[in-house]
């Protein structure tokens, strides 16, 4: 087939995003079902899907359904409408559920209990233990939860996004001569779901019991007088797309607070019961929350499984979870009393986490916050807790009389309370806070600091591909650079500058920037190396993120592929290309590759005939990234530097052959089987740059 009479706009070259999202839950699951890893690190697995469903109903099904609610036609490069799109998310979340409770219930619990790890069910309590729950139902719950009965004085409570709630049918009349069908019950996010027995009443040496259980067993004691038939847990998931017209509001934090009260109780989207529920009690759920039965997920078990985690959290089994990791530190910054720029002079520093530390970043900005001679530190904020070490850092500064500013975006999902009470402080500090850009996220990661030295001015800055946040950092892989590089802070004083001030678009040296060059610069390279190919010079792409989704991108990777070019990708989520169609993409392999660490950096090499270029980015190649944020991509200039990020960020990723599945032309992934020696890149990495204990 001649590459000139395909037509790459067609559909059947495109997998749908929001399908693809669910494959890479589904290989979440597969790993909480992987009997070679440790049995607590398979519960925390299984906690993990169960957050990322949630969050993909609360935000990816609450568009579809958004969509579909006014009537939008469009569809995306695959051609599927919000209905299609629907209709294969019930399907598929319908398997995935299942395959979820069987786990539990007929896999991790059993092998919980046989290493003396105990939820004992209602029915399995004994006398001493029964006891000890109705004392703690008093004592702790009684004077918390308040039942809600139905009527017209009492009509049907609002219910708050994913807690715990149950609905109990009643029989007879209350103290006041009112007859009720139905009451609510709900549980305060505050109260644990899982409850530690205490070893006097504990028949194993870690013993639990469900919230959901206590309250089934004594939630009659909340209707004295009348007959409970039945009570059942359910919970509901709402949409948490926060819709906040920035260029329409005065004070964005005001409008984003406002917003934050509002989403608890936003459109509902999803709602889970236990399937003993009858049809009668789910129906009458369904109507209130104006649900359909297509919206409605019965469950074998608790609803919400992610509070397990803290049985994870709780139980101390060394021998139960992965062996302890202590990451590395490079070589030049080992010395604890040294002068961190002088070392940065000499020398662009790069720092892998979590397989080295993030502190020498934290020492950076500690070490900037103490120097007479740094006049101002500026520093973009993506996801930061307002409690970091280097929030302190900067309230230090700017108490020091240093120009210190602070690009805080909002806007970022579920951390927007937390990002308020960041700006919140920095701004009582007498920190510089802006918001960045109306209508595009500041995702990019920079920090800079400019010192004093002698007569002249000299720019330090760290890019990162990674959020500064001191605890993912240590789950979470992501590159840092470290420089000094003149040509490179530069830059980085030109993109502050974009964001805090007002002008037209200013022309950088070295970097790409979201959203104005960088989609294109990707596009120019991709088709370079299509050009090489056909020259015969050396061609190929290496490239590693999060997610790949944007349209040109991806028509870009087929040309060259239909070019020659050799292309890898190391996709960790969402993937829309095919890859291995006759013609069009026999030339690209995609695999995505999970384990212990969250797979997060984003690195992209280009072959350039011979002269590799490697980048290093904030962004993943999807449309909001590339067109409808503020990005950075910076190159990785030392030679060096470049084998390095090529040796630890890409070449054990595809040679890995434990923990990769790779992804079919169809858009299922298959899971590789090892041929002959086993190779997995975050073993390779936690060896080679930190001390691993053995297990």
């Amino acid at each position: 087939m001649n590459a000139n009479t395909i037509d790459l706009d067609h559909k059947e070259y495109y997998l749908n995003r929001d399908l693809s999202m669910l494959e890479f839950n589904r290989r979440v699951l597969e790993m909480a079902c992987d009997s070679q890893l440790p049995l607590l690190e398979r519960l925390r697995f299984l906690c993990i899907y169960t957050s990322n469903m949630d969050e993909y109903f609360e935000v990816r099904v609450a568009i579809q359904k958004h969509r579909l609610a006014i009537g939008a036609l469009g569809t995306a490069a695959d051609g599927l409408s919000a209905t299609d799109v629907l209709i294969n998310i019930r399907e598929r979340v319908e398997q995935l559920m299942h395959e979820q409770y069987r786990l539990l219930n007929d896999d991790l619990l059993p092998a919980m209990q046989q290493e003396g790890i105990r939820i004992i069910r209602r029915p399995d309590w004994s006398e001493a233990q029964c006891e000890w729950v109705r004392k703690f139902f008093r004592r702790e719950l009684l004077p918390v939860l308040t039942p809600i009965g139905l009527d017209p004085a009492h009509p049907f409570p609002r219910i708050l996004n994913k807690i715990l709630n149950f609905i109990v049918a009643l029989e007879g009349k209350d103290a006041f001569g009112r007859e009720s069908k139905f009451a609510i019950v709900q549980a305060p996010r505050s109260l644990s779901r899982v409850i530690r027995l205490p070893n006097e009443v504990a028949d194993s040496e870690h013993c639990y019991v469900f919230l959901s259980s206590i309250i089934h067993a004594h939630v009659s004691d909340f209707f004295p007088g009348m007959k409970v038939k039945s009570c059942h847990q359910f919970r509901i998931s709402r949409n948490s797309e926060l819709i906040v017209h920035e260029d329409e509001v005065e004070d964005l934090k005001q409008a984003v607070a406002g917003e934050l009260l509002e989403r608890r109780f936003s459109a509902p989207v999803r709602l889970e019961v236990s399937n003993k529920c009858p049809a009668k009690l789910y129906n009458f759920l369904l109507h209130q929350f104006g649900l359909q039965e297509t919206d409605l997920y019965r469950v074998d078990g608790p609803v919400n499984l992610y509070r397990l985690a803290a049985i994870y959290d709780d139980v101390d089994r060394p021998d139960l979870k992965f062996p302890p990791f202590e990451p590395g530190t490079p070589a030049r910054l080992q010395n604890e009393d040294q002068d961190i720029f002088a070392t940065i002079q000499q020398g662009d520093i790069l720092l892998h986490h979590p397989y080295q530390s993030f502190n020498p970043v934290v020492e950076l900005i500690n070490q900037a916050a103490s120097d007479p001679n740094v006049l101002a530190i500026k520093q973009t904020m993506y996801r930061v807790v307002p409690d970091s070490p280097m929030v302190d850092a900067l309230v230090r500064a700017a108490r020091a009389n240093k120009e210190v500013v602070a690009v805080i975006e909002l806007m970022a999902r579920f951390n927007e309370e937390e990002n308020i009470a960041l700006a919140n402080r920095l701004s009582a500090a007498g920190v510089q806070v802006v918001y960045g850009v109306v209508g595009y996220k500041t995702h990019g990661k920079m920090l800079m600091i400019v010192r004093r030295e002698g007569r002249k001015l000299r720019r330090y800055v760290h890019l990162g591909t990674g959020n500064y946040h001191t605890f993912t950092s240590r789950f979470y892989t992501d590159f840092g650079l470290i420089s000094c590089d003149p040509e490179l802070a530069e830059d980085v004083h030109k993109l502050f500058q974009q964001l805090t001030g007002l002008g037209k678009v200013i022309r950088l040296k070295t970097m790409l920037s979201g959203p104005f060059t960088l989609h294109k610069g990707l596009i120019e390279r991709i088709d370079r190396e299509a050009e090489f190919a056909r020259q015969g010079k050396p061609a190929r792409i290496r490239a590693k993120m999060n997610g790949l989704e944007e349209v040109e991108i991806i028509k870009a990777l087929y040309r060259a592929s239909q070019a020659g070019v050799k292309i890898d990708l190391v996709v960790r989520g969402i993937c829309c290309l095919r890859p291995g169609i006759a013609g069009v993409s026999d030339h690209i392999r995609v695999r995505s590759i999970l384990g212990r660490f969250l797979e997060h950096t984003r690195v992209f090499c280009f072959e350039n005939g011979g002269d590799p270029e490697v980048f290093c980015a904030s962004a993943d190649w999807m449309g909001r990234n590339l067109l409808r944020r503020v990005e950075t991509c910076f190159p990785i200039r030392d030679a060096a530097l470049r084998r390095e990020v090529i040796a630890q960020g890409l070449s054990p990723y595809l040679a890995d052959n434990t923990a990769t599945w790779q992804l079919k032309a169809d858009g299922s992934y298959q899971r590789a089987k090892p041929r002959g020696q086993q190779k997995n890149a975050q073993l390779t990495l936690m060896q080679k740059l930190g001390t691993l204990q053995e297990s």
